[in-house]
């Protein structure tokens, strides 16, 4: 396979970030995010491959993951060459190719080496490292992270384990293989379907002429009704980080003063860092509509957020370590100080409904500094206090989307403060 560029360590060299702590309401976010990458499929022959593009580019990453793109965000498929299926669901088989494919193609590129360099704020020009951005996503002391200092007590290396553990494990890329439906073929299908139907009856009572008129107006129907749709495969790899990678990065690459020797060694290793695949999903709403007036950028770029939101809840469902932790936002109370529910700042976006459980966790630090969770209760989503939080239901008037939470109701366990966090269904680490 030809590469198409010289790695994306390289593409991230040349991109400029801002690192700093995530801004809800004025107030700094104290909870560890999973970090997420997100790329695109390109199909030169999709007959919006453009549009499609401009419209991913323009979609931010979910507001409950810290964004950790590496400046690659579009991949080509004359380069992959994965399978597609227009018109159809891929198969179980097909998928599975893709998903080897895709995984090939990232660690060939040096994807996951680009997503250690960005954790590690690898500067190309001075030749070091630093703990900066893993102190302030992990909320840890800086001085303490010190890797010089740490690796010499029992609580720093704990506390960088806890780092790897917390932050360089949980990071993730999606890669969205988006394609357009064609509207075009889906109202000559159902035009097909009208004109039939109206032929046969018009043939059977000898009203040829009606029929014809009925049939004229059907395909200003159907155009008009075919809207705009997209079918997204996504395919979820995790940043393979463990005891032993932790072990080779910290003892022959990283360095806090300069030394181009252990820095080239690193762009050199081919071998130690890896994207694994996790999970996949695919999600087509044949009956979504948009009841908006939109220009056709905005409908693309609506259309595709809200595909791209379905697969992302979808993959948290799936796959564990994908969860999202989100922080008790208010305990809801009346006038008289009675309890009303518990607000949370999660919605439809994230995948709620009627059926969701949560847990809440209180989070600790024990003595050598790794942190800890501890399942504290049980929440269970209001019926018709469900947030719709998608893009662009207010514009739409869904319903919903006039809340600004959603609300929960305990349903088993002690009592909750703003602050702890919740996870839909059960932690792996809830003791």
């Amino acid at each position: 396979m030809r590469k198409i560029y010289f790695g994306f360590l390289l593409c991230f060299i040349g991109t400029t970030f801002v690192c700093g702590q995530n801004v809800s309401n004025g107030e700094l976010a104290k909870y560890r995010r999973n970090s997420l990458a997100t790329m695109m499929v390109y199909h030169e022959g999709d007959s919006f491959a453009n549009e499609l593009q401009t419209a991913f580019l323009a979609i931010p990453i979910p507001d409950k993951y810290d964004d950790h793109n590496i400046g690659v965000r579009v991949l080509d498929n004359r380069h992959l060459n994965l399978k597609t299926a227009w018109g159809r669901a891929l198969n179980k088989k097909e998928v599975q190719l893709n998903n080897s494919k895709i995984a090939e193609y990232l660690n060939s590129q040096d994807c996951a080496k680009a997503m250690v360099a960005r954790w590690f704020n690898y500067d190309p020009d001075n030749n070091t490292f630093n703990t900066k951005l893993l102190a302030e996503r992990g909320n840890y002391n800086a001085t303490e992270l010190d890797v010089a200092n740490a690796q010499n007590t029992v609580r720093g290396v704990a506390m960088l384990a806890d780092a790897g553990e917390e932050l360089l494990h949980n990071t993730f890329v999606v890669v969205n293989d988006i394609s357009y439906v064609n509207k075009e073929e889906q109202a000559a299908l159902a035009q097909a379907i009208i004109e039939g139907t109206v032929g046969i009856l018009g043939a059977l009572l000898g009203m040829e002429k009606e029929a014809k008129e009925i049939t004229n107006l059907s395909k200003d129907i159907t155009d008009m009704v075919s809207g705009f749709k997209v079918r997204t495969n996504s395919y979820l790899y995790q940043l393979e980080w463990n005891d032993s990678v932790a072990a080779i990065f910290y003892e022959k690459y990283y360095t806090e003063t300069p030394d181009p020797v252990k820095i080239q060694a690193f762009i050199d290793d081919k071998t130690t860092f890896r994207m694994v695949p996790a999970a996949t999903e695919y999600e087509y709403d044949s009956k979504g509509a948009l009841r908006g007036t939109y220009d056709q950028s905005e409908l693309i770029k609506t259309v595709c957020t809200r595909s791209l939101d379905k697969n992302i809840a979808a993959l948290q469902l799936q796959y564990e370590d994908f969860k999202i932790k989100t922080p008790i936002y208010e305990i809801v109370v009346n006038d008289k100080g009675k309890i009303q529910g518990i607000a949370a700042k999660v919605g439809l976006k994230e995948g709620v409904t009627p059926k969701s459980s949560y847990q809440v966790l209180e989070q600790s630090v024990d003595e050598e500094g790794r942190t800890m969770y501890r399942k504290i209760a049980t929440l269970k989503p209001e019926k018709d206090k469900i947030w719709d939080n998608r893009y662009m239901a207010t514009e739409e008037k869904d319903e919903g989307s006039d809340l600004s939470y959603t609300l929960f109701k305990k349903s088993g366990g002690g009592e909750v403060y703003p602050g702890m966090l919740i996870i839909e269904g059960k932690y792996k680490k809830a003791k």
